[in-house]
C-alpha cells in the first residue's frame, strides 16, 4: 500500500463538521447517507490533530452505520493518517463486523501506528478477538512485536473472556501460555477469584521458564499469601531465573500491606541464601531479606 497523503481543505472540513453536528443536534442526521459518511472519513486526513479527533468522535457517536466506510478506509486508503484514524474510530465503535479487517491491518499494515491501533480495536472487541489473538501467538511466522501486541490485547480483554483464557493455560504453545498467564494475572488483580489464583499457582511448575517467571511475578504483585509454600518450593528450582522470580515474589508478599508472619518468608529465604551459588540470585535474596526486615521493624513502631 503506497503512503500517499492528499491535502484536505480545512475550510471544507470545518463546514462539514459543523453541518453534521447541527444535523445531529436537530435529530435530522441521516446515518444512511453514504456520501456524507465517506466525506467524514476522508476528512480524518485533515492536518489538524484536533479536527481528526472531532471527526473520529463524531463518527464514533454515529456508530455501526459508519463501520463499512471505516473498514474500507482501513483496508485501502493510501494515506496512513486516515488508516490510523479509522482504526482508532473503530475502537470507539466496537463493532464485531470489523474484526476481520482489523485483524488484516494488525498483521499486514506497514504503518506501525495502524498496527498498534488495530490491536487496540481488537482488544476493545473482546471475546470475539480471542481465538485470532491466540492463533497469532501460537504461529512462528509472526514477529515478537506483533505477538507482544497480541499478548497486551489478551490482557486488556481479561475477564471478558476468562473461561476461554482459563482453558488455554494448557496450550501446547509456550507463547500462548505466557500470554494467558499475563491475562489471568490482570483478572486476578481486578476480580480476585480462587480459580484465577489456582491457575497462577499451578503455572509455577510449568515446563517453560517464561511461564514460571510470569506466574511468580503475578502472585508477588497480588501479594497472594496462599502461594508462599509453592514459591518456597520454586526457590530450589534448577533454573536460577525461576529462583530469582520466586525470591522477588516472596519479597513483595513479605513487604505487602498485610504481610504474613515474619518467619514464614524470612526463614526460607535465609536458608536459600546459604545454598545459593548464583551471584545474581544471592544479591536478590539479600535484598529481599533486608527489605522484609525493614518492613517488620516499621510495623513494630505502628
Amino acid at each position: 500500500m503506497t503512503n500517499i497523503q492528499t491535502a484536505i481543505d480545512p475550510a471544507e472540513s470545518d463546514a462539514l463538521l459543523q453541518k453534521v453536528r447541527e444535523q445531529k443536534a436537530l435529530e435530522t442526521f441521516n446515518p444512511n447517507d453514504s456520501e456524507l459518511l465517506k466525506k467524514m472519513v476522508e476528512c480524518m486526513g485533515d492536518s489538524r490533530g484536533m479536527m481528526r479527533l472531532n471527526f473520529a468522535e463524531t463518527l464514533g457517536s454515529i456508530g455501526k452505520p459508519a463501520t463499512p466506510f471505516l473498514v474500507e478506509a482501513l483496508a485501502n486508503h493510501p494515506n496512513p493518517v486516515v488508516r490510523r484514524a479509522s482504526a482508532k474510530t473503530l475502537t470507539l465503535i466496537g463493532d464485531p463486523a470489523a474484526l476481520e479487517s482489523l485483524l488484516e491491518a494488525f498483521l499486514h499494515d506497514e504503518d506501525t501506528v495502524v498496527h498498534g491501533s488495530a490491536a487496540a480495536a481488537l482488544a476493545q472487541l473482546g471475546e470475539p478477538s480471542v481465538p485470532h489473538l491466540l492463533e497469532v501467538l501460537a504461529s512462528p511466522k509472526h514477529s515478537e512485536n506483533t505477538k507482544g501486541h497480541a499478548a497486551w490485547a489478551l490482557a486488556f480483554i481479561g475477564s471478558k473472556a476468562k473461561d476461554c483464557l482459563y482453558r488455554e493455560i494448557a496450550s501446547d504453545s509456550v507463547e500462548v501460555r505466557a500470554a494467558v498467564v499475563g491475562a489471568i494475572a490482570k483478572i486476578a488483580r481486578e476480580e480476585p477469584e480462587d480459580a484465577a489464583f489456582e491457575l497462577l499457582v499451578n503455572a509455577l511448575t510449568d515446563t517453560a521458564e517464561i511461564v514460571r517467571v510470569e506466574a511468580a511475578s503475578a502472585l508477588g504483585i497480588a501479594a497472594y499469601k496462599p502461594a508462599i509454600p509453592n514459591l518456597i518450593e520454586l526457590l530450589h528450582h534448577a533454573s536460577w531465573e525461576s529462583r530469582k522470580a520466586a525470591v522477588l515474589a516472596l519479597m513483595k508478599i513479605g513487604t505487602s500491606e498485610d504481610p504474613p508472619e515474619l518467619s514464614v518468608v524470612l526463614e526460607p529465604l535465609e536458608a536459600a541464601l546459604v545454598g545459593e551459588s548464583e551471584a545474581q540470585v544471592r544479591s536478590v535474596i539479600q535484598l529481599a531479606i533486608s527489605q522484609i526486615q525493614k518492613q517488620s521493624e516499621a510495623d513494630d513502631w505502628e
